[in-house]
């Protein structure tokens, strides 16, 4: 299937044609970036305008083969100087302001990638931004400030479709992307994919399935148990039917690694992890962390949070992190034995980006070594 590229190459891709064409004074009609992952996205540039103090250019987003709300919108880049007596000291780095404009969204609630006031510019799209734009101003000898600001006309309309209201993002989209790269999510690919990997694993003699949501997790089992990713395999949301495939191989054990913002929803039965299939994360945990004796206040406050990370903050302050995790493992690995029915051996790790290991079930560290 066809990969796209994210709303963060397409405004670092905007922002390297605009700088250039402003700092230049010539009109550019494609750009070329290198995304995170390393590929090189051509981006054909679209809606120029120009005049002495701003140039203004937008890109196309195309998510390849995956089902994106972003795909055809125009993800826009005003780039500008910002005429301040700092431009005037030669010997003073260089300075890029990014901010969002229409259809971009602003963060009003703690706890994501942004801080609250910012705009939802994530952290990986602004570092390409800062790159290829700074690249650009050395080329052309420039040491004042720049101020690019990211817009997306359709902004607003397409956020309605997205969770950003729920999280607390008002006023437009995210732009967001880890790699710079849309990995198709078509489910029958994945899964292909999936069975496929297990399949490899299989017949290179492993008997053990290492499996983990996502790239985040494969990265965890490296860093913390220096396993060896290419003996993972990544089941995206699809935990149900990647234990359906581990038992019919005929493997003899299984271990699941995630983050609680996955695994947390196997605490509920879950087993398909996508957002657009369940969404019962909070409820959960609350739920959790009232068998773990707190009281009512704090399953309150764990409900009005965004994401999990910052539910844990409040869980911890209550100081029964430990008890309430380890209530959590109980239930993923109940439901995780369920959906296997006894046909295999199940440990399950589950860490936090703040935290690192939650919990983890007692045959766990024995089979990641």
């Amino acid at each position: 299937m066809r990969k796209g590229f994210t709303t963060g190459s397409c405004a670092a891709a905007a922002s390297k044609a605009a700088a250039y064409m402003l700092l230049s004074g010539k009109e550019k009609s494609a750009i070329e970036i290198e995304t995170p992952a390393g590929v090189m996205f051509e981006a054909q540039i679209v809606d120029i305008q120009k005049n002495e103090s701003y140039v203004s250019c937008a890109v196309i987003k195309d998510g390849g083969d995956d089902p994106d709300v972003t795909t055809g919108s125009h993800i826009v880049s005003k780039v500008s100087i910002v005429e301040d007596s700092f431009e005037k000291d030669m010997r003073s780095p260089l300075k890029v302001v990014i901010d969002g404009g229409i259809g971009v969204g602003r963060v009003t609630k703690p706890g994501l990638d942004q801080k609250v006031g910012n705009a939802a510019i994530n952290h990986v799209p602004r570092e390409m931004i800062l790159k290829e734009v700074t690249e650009v101003c050395s080329f052309f000898d420039f040491n004042g400030i720049l101020k690019v600001e990211i817009s997306v006309p359709e902004g607003e309309e397409l956020a309605k479709r997205t969770f950003n209201p729920r999280l607390g993002i008002e006023g437009g989209i995210s732009i967001l992307g880890t790699t710079g790269i849309v990995e198709p999510m078509s489910t029958k690919a994945i899964l292909d994919t999936i069975r496929v990997e297990l399949n490899q694993k299989k017949a290179l003699g492993q008997t053990t399935a290492i499996v983990s949501p996502g790239n985040f997790g494969q990265q965890f089992m490296k860093d913390t148990f220096g396993y060896d990713l290419d003996m993972s395999v990544k089941c995206s949301n699809f935990i149900g039917e990647t234990i359906d495939m581990v038992c019919e191989m005929g493997f003899e054990k299984m271990v699941l690694t995630g983050h609680i913002g996955k695994l947390i929803k196997v605490a509920g039965g879950i087993m398909n992890t996508h957002s657009h299939e369940a969404d019962c994360r909070m409820e959960i945990l609350a739920c959790c962390a009232i068998l773990a004796n707190a009281e009512a206040d704090i399953a309150k406050k764990i409900l009005g949070c965004t994401n999990t990370e910052e539910a844990l903050h409040i869980v911890e302050e209550a100081g029964m992190l430990k008890e309430t995790m380890d209530i959590v493992l109980e239930k993923v690995l109940f439901y995780l034995n369920f959906r296997a029915q006894g046909k295999i051996q199940i440990e399950c790790v589950i860490y936090s980006g703040d935290y690192g290991i939650l919990a983890k079930s007692s045959g766990a560290k024995d089979l990641l070594m």
